[in-house]
């Protein structure tokens, strides 16, 4: 079974993504740590919509992920890496748990899980990393947000990366830098910020990005963005 894998997707970005994707025909499989509101979307897609519920901090388990891949016979063709992290916190109080687990999720995770697909299989995939603007260089900074900003940006220069390094192959890897989008994370680092734009506005241009950016770009960190950031 050829389809979607949306890593991420139990809110905001992610979920409206997933959404998008299934009301377009598309067979999705989603990975995410919260399964509620998921499990109760797949009532309505039950032949299109799998499932699997893992902490992408334990990114030493995912073989479990594979797995699970293997039992639903599922081809990813298009990669979505939407599964965030972000605490707005002041530099000098951030402690080494902060800082880790940040890294953990915005960027270890996905270097590991990229191993694991790559490995796995050959069939043409398009790597979409959501990144940030804040990862981005020259673009307006926040204070609070140096763990999050800098986890960011080596995501984005490990999409450059791998694009280099795959290049004569047929993935294609590439990522978007979004700006602010009214999400529940957003609000909870930011609780009196209003985003110029909501996660379904958004999701629609992901969701056709993910499945037609490939034919133009490559090793691309795209802003996506109507604000600074």
């Amino acid at each position: 079974m050829k389809g979607i894998l949306v890593v991420g997707a139990s809110r905001g970005v992610g979920f409206e993504l997933v959404k998008n994707l299934l009301k377009s025909g598309e067979k999705v499989v989603a990975l995410s740590r919260n399964m509620q509101s998921l499990n109760k979307l797949r009532e309505k897609y039950p032949d299109r919509l799998y499932n699997i519920s893992f902490d992408l901090s334990e990114f030493e388990k995912f073989e479990l992920v594979l797995s699970e891949l293997d039992r639903i016979d599922f081809i990813p063709s298009t990669v979505y890496y939407n599964a965030a992290y972000l605490k707005n916190k002041n530099f000098l109080e951030q402690d080494k748990e902060d800082v880790y687990h940040t890294f953990r999720i915005n960027y270890f995770s996905y270097f590991f899980l990229t191993q694991f697909l790559l490995k796995k299989y050959t069939n043409p995939i398009h790597f979409v990393a959501i990144s940030s603007m804040g990862g981005v260089q020259g673009s307006m900074k926040f204070g609070g947000l140096s763990a999050y900003s800098a986890s960011k940006a080596a995501l984005n220069n490990m999409i450059e990366s791998l694009a280099a390094e795959f290049s004569s192959t047929k993935y294609r890897f590439n990522a978007l830098a979004l700006g602010a989008v009214n999400t529940e994370m957003l609000q909870e680092a930011f609780p009196n910020y209003k985003a110029p734009i909501d996660a379904l506005g958004i999701a629609d241009f992901i969701a056709w990005f993910g499945l037609n950016g490939h034919r133009y770009f490559n090793g691309k960190i795209l802003p996506v963005s109507s604000s600074t950031p």
